[in-house]
């Protein structure tokens, strides 16, 4: 018989064979810590346009809500930090998880390897997998499987690597054996805080999103308010400026996964190439891109705005 020890060190060598850097294991329980962060981040509205983060409520604090019988979350991080960045100083600048092919597919398509990994060696184990496309807090789980803590950006940091990862999830109905929280490790630092140029960071770990840059740029739907004017940055899709500048994001280490290397010399783009880009040019470079999600005009939208200063 084997036991749960055993079938969690099996999962995690097979996870980190499919190129995961991190993986950790949390009991499926309700997030009861969460609970209150999240009603006050949704009163406050700081969710923006995001309305689809007010459903669900109930199903984002207990994963059992997701998949009946829950036992276990498998937390899982993903490198996506490249060897190189953009050339141009002076030109747009898109955060560095959209240089490659979109992550969903690529990491769904892992974790369902996984999962059928886990279904042929262990035997009828009944789950799902997610990857920032459901009602997971995903930080929240990572952080309670000690792949480390939740930053004063808010976002999820791992002792000796950072924060440029990304985070998905099986959540199963077998029982593993659970993995201990990490300490915090931020300090006395802001350096996050004092570097947002759109004061999106209320206060450590309060993330007002609807004046966080990514949302500016990506989830929001209008014009973006002409009180952003000289606060951009020169950001057209996303932002890494709180990533950037953290101290911790020294120990990052390049990705070896091909399938997020820039595509179509997207890197070498001058600030020319940017403004003048065509509808065509954006449909061939972007064509498996994150930033497909902007759709051209919504790049359109961004790149004037953060022209016309």
């Amino acid at each position: 018989m084997v036991d749960k020890n055993n079938y969690s060190s099996l999962i995690k060598k097979e996870a980190k064979r499919l190129g995961f850097d991190y993986v950790g294991i949390s009991k499926a329980d309700f997030l009861e810590s969460e609970a209150y962060h999240l009603e006050v981040f949704l009163k406050k509205g700081f969710q923006g346009d995001m309305n689809y983060l007010e459903n669900h409520f109930d199903k984002r604090l207990d994963p059992r809500l997701l998949v009946p019988g829950a036992k276990s979350v498998v937390s899982l991080l993903y490198n996506y930090f490249p060897s190189e960045t953009q050339k141009h100083a002076d030109a747009p600048k898109i955060s560095k998880y959209a240089y490659g092919q979109d992550y969903h597919e690529i990491i769904k398509t892992k974790l369902r390897e996984l999962m059928d990994f886990i279904q042929t060696e262990i035997g009828e184990v009944d789950g799902r997998v997610f990857t920032d496309s459901a009602p997971v807090l995903e930080k929240a789980w990572a952080k309670s499987s000690g792949l480390g803590w939740v930053g004063k950006n808010g976002l999820l940091i791992t002792h000796g690597r950072g924060s440029f990862q990304f985070i998905s999830e099986l959540i199963i109905d077998l029982e593993l054996e659970p993995d201990g929280a990490t300490t915090n490790h931020c300090g006395t630092c802001t350096a996050c805080i004092d570097a947002c140029p759109t004061g999106a960071i209320e206060s450590p770990k309060v993330i007002n999103g609807s004046k966080c840059i990514s949302y500016l740029t990506i989830e929001l739907k209008g014009e973006i308010p002409v009180d952003f004017k000289n606060k951009m940055d020169g950001w057209v899709f996303g932002c890494d400026i709180c990533q950037d500048v953290c101290p911790w994001n020294k120990f990052s280490t390049p990705h070896s996964e091909s399938l997020f290397e820039a595509q179509g010399g997207l890197l070498d783009f001058t600030k020319e190439d940017w403004n003048e880009m065509t509808e065509d040019v954006f449909r061939t470079v972007f064509k498996k891109s994150p930033v497909k999600r902007t759709k051209y005009a919504g790049l359109t939208r961004n790149l004037v705005f953060v022209r016309n200063k």
